[in-house]
């Protein structure tokens, strides 16, 4: 375990510093993504540990509570004068166990001290689903806050930021630490407060969002030194800023936040004004994108679309005839097609975006939520907003642009848990230069995966769903089908309305009630439809009644992008060591076989198809951050701040 110590005076808002990869550096790290020592040596490194913390826990239990916060302050002094040793992480381990035990009634078993012993030790716990994450990272926030080190526990969404926050309080509170939580809708001067706390509990997106608004103030004044010594000229006023700087971070849920969404960048973008929207030449471009034909005027590669030579010569054609400025440019008229072929043809109502109250609003694909406030960049907003008959919104212009890839790496200590992480631990390591460690179930798991079924039809899989629905509740069992997308979950609930099946509906459209549905879930004979990451993070408890008849049968409608997506699916059920059993249902239908062209799509069964088609999307998915990641150090930004390397 490395020493941590707090990076500089917390004044100077540290952050790590990033410099572009040497011409050796990328196959020497490729090399070594895929030489790692064995998992069982990694636990055994960590569970050499567990005596002494149970020889501390042994002590700390017998104290009374005035002698227990006297040891308490005695190690934060430790801590803060010695850094995070490997003597004093192991009595702070101890410490916060007991403090657990007396405030919540739940003492860290040996499975969530591994989990928080790897996190400490600056590496991605990879725990089973139903673990207890949420109790796991105390561990490390508060050993890291009693050192003085500020802590951000990111997760990804809203609900689980304010949700764990509270839940904990009781835990940091007694050890003498503040807790908070950032979420949407605060404020500026809420913000500011909150990110002053030793521990802050926060999503992904806000974090990058508020570090973009920092770094904006900032300017040329970005670099600690010179922040510093801005500050000391009278030039920056820190009470502006919402961070304290990037010193230590916990990322829950860590493939979904820093691989799957890692994709696309993060734009913060301000207002162009509406004399920057054109909105005859949107129409007219929309018209003209609606005469192409798809393998004559342009194809799709790769999840991308492009022009063919006929489609270069057609456009060349109409621009003469339709004239104006926005047709004039080769390169200008290309790239306005190609959005509007991309509004038309690749981005689906209620699969990419829903229309609620007028407006469109995007879809997280790997949340299944509505993204609030988000919207598309360089016209392609209002192109979908004139598609679905809404006013179009004002136009945005680029302020500042960074990745995920930069902004996670900059952070002094990054470490993360997961339930998925195995089969991506090469590009956490390539990425972030992060090991995974895989921990061991408190208990063996009773999950019963049952046999594939294979229809030919999408209206066939639903009609299958619902009667195996039926099937199930009325054993007294509960019930969760998880559909790739929006629309499917709404096909579905249809079907079993019609069929007079009692259901809840967990999607983008009922995003609000989240916590509610999921509470209802484990009871006898529940019926729940969610997207396939609606609900992540959190446990569905099951009544005595729905344990004896067999737990909770999970149904999943079709493979999804990932298959660590479909394995965190499959972990809703049977945890900790409860009955339950998991089952796939796809079909000829399924949009996953779009991966697959030709020969490929005809050769072996459906199943076999079908994982082969995933495998090619995983990779695709793999290449394009891995270009983002590449193209982030090439690029130079005009801005000058939102990814370039001091």
């Amino acid at each position: 375990m490395p020493l941590l110590k707090l990076p500089g005076d917390v004044l100077t808002r540290p952050e790590r510093t990033l410099l572009p990869p040497g011409s050796l550096e990328r196959p020497w790290h490729w090399l070594r993504s895929q030489l790692h020592r064995p998992a069982s040596i990694r636990r055994l490194e960590l569970r050499l540990q567990l005596p002494g913390i149970r020889r501390h826990a042994v002590r700390l239990a017998s104290l009374d509570a005035k002698a227990l916060a006297d040891e308490r302050d005695g190690l934060r002094l430790a801590l803060s004068r010695q850094g995070v040793t490997p003597r004093l992480a192991r009595h702070a381990f101890a410490l916060v166990r007991e403090v657990s035990r007396r405030e919540l009634g739940m003492a860290h078993h040996d499975v969530q001290l591994l989990g928080g012993l790897a996190m400490l030790g600056g590496r991605i716990a990879e725990m089973h689903t139903g673990e207890g994450k949420t109790l796991t990272a105390t561990l490390p926030a508060a050993t890291a806050a009693l050192a003085g080190i500020p802590v951000h526990v990111i997760t990804v969404n809203d609900y689980l930021a304010a949700r764990d926050a509270e839940l904990m309080i009781p835990v940091y509170r007694a050890l003498g630490l503040s807790v908070a939580a950032v979420v949407h809708e605060m404020p500026p001067h809420e913000r500011r407060a909150a990110y002053a706390a030793d521990v802050v509990y926060c999503t992904n997106k806000e974090l990058v969002f508020d570090y973009l608004r920092d770094t904006q103030l900032l300017g040329r004044h970005r670099h600690p030194l010179q922040a510093h010594a801005a500050r000391l000229a009278g030039e920056l006023q820190d009470e502006r800023l919402l961070l304290r700087g990037l010193h230590f971070a916990i990322v829950d849920e860590a493939d979904s936040v820093m691989l799957d969404e890692a994709r696309t960048p993060l734009i913060l973008s301000g207002p162009a004004g509406k004399d920057a929207l054109d909105i005859e030449l949107l129409d007219q471009t929309l018209s003209l994108a609606g005469e192409f034909e798809e393998d004559t005027h342009f194809v799709r590669e790769s999840g991308q679309i492009h022009l063919t030579e006929r489609g270069r010569e057609r456009l060349t054609e109409r621009a003469q005839v339709l004239g104006g400025g926005g047709w004039v440019g080769r390169s200008r008229r290309e790239w306005l097609v190609q959005q509007a072929l991309v509004a038309r043809h690749h981005f689906q109502r209620d699969h990419h975006y829903l229309v609620r109250d007028g407006k469109v609003q995007i879809i997280d694909e790997h949340t299944g939520r509505v993204m609030a406030d988000r919207s598309w960049e360089k016209g392609l907003q209002q192109m979908i907003e004139r598609l679905e008959g809404c006013e179009p919104s004002e136009p945005n212009v680029t302020l500042a642009r960074l990745t995920y890839q930069r902004f996670f790496r900059r952070y002094h200590h990054l470490s993360g848990m997961t339930g998925t992480a195995r089969e991506v631990r090469g590009e956490f390591w390539r990425t972030y230069r992060l090991r995974v460690v895989a921990i061991p179930p408190h208990r063996p798991s009773r999950r019963q995966h049952w046999p594939t079924v294979a229809l030919a039809r999408q209206a066939d899989k639903w009609q299958w769903i619902a009667t195996r629905v039926q099937e199930i509740a009325g054993q007294g069992r509960a019930v969760l089908v998880t559909t790739v997308n929006l629309a499917d979950s709404e096909a579905l609930s249809k079907r079993l309305a019609e069929a007079g099946i009692e259901h809840a509906m967990l999607n983008a459209r009922q995003d609000a009630e989240e916590a509610d549905t999921v509470a209802r879930a484990g009871r006898r004979g529940a019926v729940t439809v969610a997207t396939s990451m609606a609900g992540r993070g959190t446990d569905v408890s099951l009544d005595d009644e729905v344990k004896g008849a067999g737990g909770l049968h999970v149904i999943v409608a079709g493979h999804h992008d990932a298959s660590r997506v479909d394995r965190q699916i499959a972990g809703r059920c049977a945890r900790q060591g409860d009955p339950g059993s998991v089952e796939l249902v796809v079909c000829e239908e399924d949009a996953l076989l779009e991966e697959l062209t030709g020969w490929q799509r005809r050769i072996g069964q459906l199943p076999a198809r079908l994982k082969r088609a995933q495998r090619r999307r995983e990779a695709r998915h793999a290449r394009e951050r891995a270009r983002l990641l590449e193209a982030d150090w090439r690029e130079d930004e005009q801005l000058g701040f939102s990814g370039k390397s001091e």
